[in-house]
């Protein structure tokens, strides 16, 4: 039997152990830096690691999750100057995956690719077997100087991870462009996948090509601009893809195993894709053999239901 997280508002340590993105602040932000004031009648966001997609779970929100944008810029930026994006250091990576940072003109209907990380994000390389530890919080990386100048530009960080649960991961800033001469912005238009309407990529399970098609030869171009948004074919260059990025020291953790608190026999070979609890943490099964215990978010421990595992709060 497979055994899947449990995905629900409630269980809000499980939001706590993906990630998100913390600068430029994406809207409603509780954990962003230097966000703007909330507009009108809106609520912070506790829960922005969560993934606004799981097909596994088969639960989904909005695209960008917030449809009203905040009442100010998080951030101007000069067109064909670098950035520097920052995410939340509590996080839990999925092994890394596929990951898009995007350019929408039209408050966020439509999205052209600036910059993308492909199937290693947030590591350093490929990995030896599944992880959840960050290697890379951060990416600098320089704006094509073609960005039209806009007030109300709304920026996208996107993610498909490439272990676990299949999921998508999407966090929207509004952002300010300046300095540019340009009037129309053209490149590949965003990735998205494990949404509903668009293509499922299935789980890496080492294999880091999974579903690299999507991103690097069958997609579509857009024109971007104030003025809209228009189909500029398929195919070509792909946005660039080279980075630099700032490691993060290690991070010591001290997990203990209890065989006793699983959902799976175990021992030897598994299943890919199983899970079981492990103590505080759990582990997944990648390419026949479990992986070291994973942690839970901040304050939550692994349990079990019946045929699911998920991380919550500990039971009183």
């Amino acid at each position: 039997m497979k055994f899947i997280f449990a995905y629900t508002v409630l269980l809000a340590g499980l939001a706590a152990g993906h990630i998100s993105l913390i600068s430029p602040c994406p809207r409603y932000s509780s954990i962003g830096i230097n966000c703007p004031a909330l507009p009108a009648g809106q609520k912070l966001d506790t829960q922005m690691n969560a993934p606004i997609s799981s097909v596994t779970l088969n639960t989904h929100v909005a695209l960008c999750k917030y449809t009203v944008p905040w009442p100010t810029p998080a951030a101007t930026w000069k067109a064909g100057e670098s950035v520097t994006i920052k995410f939340n250091p509590d996080a839990a990576i999925h092994s890394g995956g596929d990951m898009e940072f995007s350019i929408s003109y039209d408050g966020g209907k439509t999205f052209a690719v600036i910059y993308q990380v492909l199937r290693y994000a947030f590591l350093k390389g490929k990995p030896a077997s599944v992880t959840n530890t960050a290697e890379v919080l951060q990416y600098t990386f320089t704006l094509p100087k073609e960005l039209p100048n806009s007030d109300h530009a709304v920026f996208a960080w996107t993610w498909v991870n490439a272990s676990g649960n299949r999921e998508f991961y999407m966090n929207c800033a509004d952002v300010a462009i300046t300095g540019s001469t340009s009037k129309s912005y053209t490149a590949k238009e965003v990735t998205i996948a494990n949404y509903p309407g668009y293509p499922t990529i299935a789980e890496f399970n080492g294999n880091y090509d999974t579903g690299i098609q999507y991103y690097t030869t069958n997609y579509k171009k857009i024109t971007v601009s104030p003025s809209g948004t228009t189909d500029s074919g398929t195919g070509g260059n792909p946005p660039d893809s080279s980075t630099t990025h700032t490691p993060l020291a290690p991070v010591s953790k001290t997990i203990h195993d209890d065989t006793n608190n699983r959902n799976d026999s175990g021992g030897g070979a598994c299943t890919a894709g199983l899970m079981q609890c492990s103590g505080a943490g759990y582990k997944v099964c990648s390419n026949g053999a479990w992986s070291a215990v994973l942690p839970c978010g901040t304050g939550t421990v692994c349990q079990g239901t019946g045929g699911n595992i998920y991380c919550g709060w500990p039971k009183k």
